[in-house]
């Protein structure tokens, strides 16, 4: 599997509300490690299986990580990198991960290694027309009232191939892989 992992730290990166809520309260953060029963009302699994199955394997019990915040979509738009696929399609998500101890959340060293450990251990998995990319990013965390600077990590899973179907059957491959290897991982510590 292809696989790598960034810091996205500056002023114009993504940064994760956690907990959080869109602005017309439609949309909002489901504690899905504590309530697994609340996965239903997680619109984007309602078609999609293998997303249901990856969200329960990272707030499982076995996981030092939890979901916060996920999409999928398809496009037939490809950067250059992705062009070893010699693909026209690709399925891709993202999951918004944090870590379940509250007090590794601000540590940017531990949020930095294990994003270097899951990288290398899927880049150790067998080749599949997928890939995954850990980016390390900033996170304001509500934690008693006030909000507190921490990290979080963004997840992104591609499937490639010529027909949607198959692209998606490769980010299916691909989902198992990120959330058998995070499975792995929370085995460890995480520093």
């Amino acid at each position: 599997m292809d696989a790598d992992f960034s810091v996205e730290l500056g002023g114009e990166d993504p940064v994760l509300d956690f907990p959080w809520t869109d602005a017309s309260g439609r949309l909002a953060y489901f504690d899905l490690k504590r309530h697994p029963e609340l996965l239903a009302q997680v619109e984007e699994t309602r078609d999609l299986p293998e997303l249901a199955e990856f969200l329960r394997s990272v707030n499982s019990a076995r996981s030092v990580v939890e979901s916060a915040k996920c999409d999928v979509w398809t496009t037939m738009e490809l950067t250059p990198e992705e062009k070893i696929f010699g693909a026209s399609h690709k399925f891709a998500s993202y999951v918004d991960l944090v870590l379940s101890n509250a007090d590794q959340r601000h540590s940017f060293p531990e949020h930095l290694q294990f994003a270097k450990r899951l990288a290398a251990l899927l880049r150790s998995a067998p080749e599949t027309s997928s890939s995954a990319e850990v980016c390390v990013r900033r996170c304001f965390l509500s934690e008693g009232g006030e909000a507190r600077e921490g990290f979080y990590f963004t997840v992104y899973v591609n499937g490639y191939e010529n027909d949607e179907a198959v692209a998606r059957q490769n980010w299916a491959i691909g989902m198992k892989l990120v959330g058998n290897a995070i499975v792995q991982l929370s085995g460890r510590d995480v520093t």
